[in-house]
């Protein structure tokens, strides 16, 4: 969004797509009925889970997984493009793709309405996800429940 000097120059090429997409998403919303919107939106999900690639898969599948037993409250759709979970329409957290993103990693994350201020003065809004190992599947599932809450 900056060039190397500071001064603006728009959106990049990967920033213009996802907020296409989110238009896309955006209108999507607006036509479907009322009555299949959450089973549409977690279809929607799944399908952008298996279009990604062999390293992020796994990984998305997983995430998708400890989501909704840990908080099936937490309704999946997609939020620029990428899966994401929601609370009344609220997003609460997501997952990004760091293919997608062109990172060299993907991030698990979470918005303001996930509501995990502590008393600490800092806490964790998103991580650096390349494998879930198990120290790291419970790490995100013990936030994932805080959430719930």
């Amino acid at each position: 969004m900056t060039t190397t000097n500071g001064t603006a120059e728009g959106f990049t090429e990967q920033e213009r797509a996802a907020i296409k997409e989110r238009a896309a998403e955006l209108r999507k919303e607006k036509t479907r009925g009322r009555g299949n919107k959450k089973a549409a939106d977690e279809l929607d999900v799944l399908a952008k889970i298996q279009d990604m690639s062999d390293a992020d898969r796994p990984v998305a599948e997983r995430i998708h997984a400890i989501v909704t037993t840990t908080a099936p409250d937490l309704a999946p759709k997609l939020w620029y493009g990428q899966p994401a979970y929601a609370r009344n329409g609220k997003v609460v957290c997501f997952f990004r793709s760091g293919d997608v993103d062109k990172e060299r990693y993907s991030t698990f994350g979470f918005t303001t309405e996930a509501d995990l201020d502590d008393d600490a003065g800092a806490w964790p809004t998103s991580f650096a996800v390349s494998r879930l190992t198990p120290e790291a599947e419970a790490t995100l599932t013990a936030l994932v429940a805080r959430v719930a809450v």
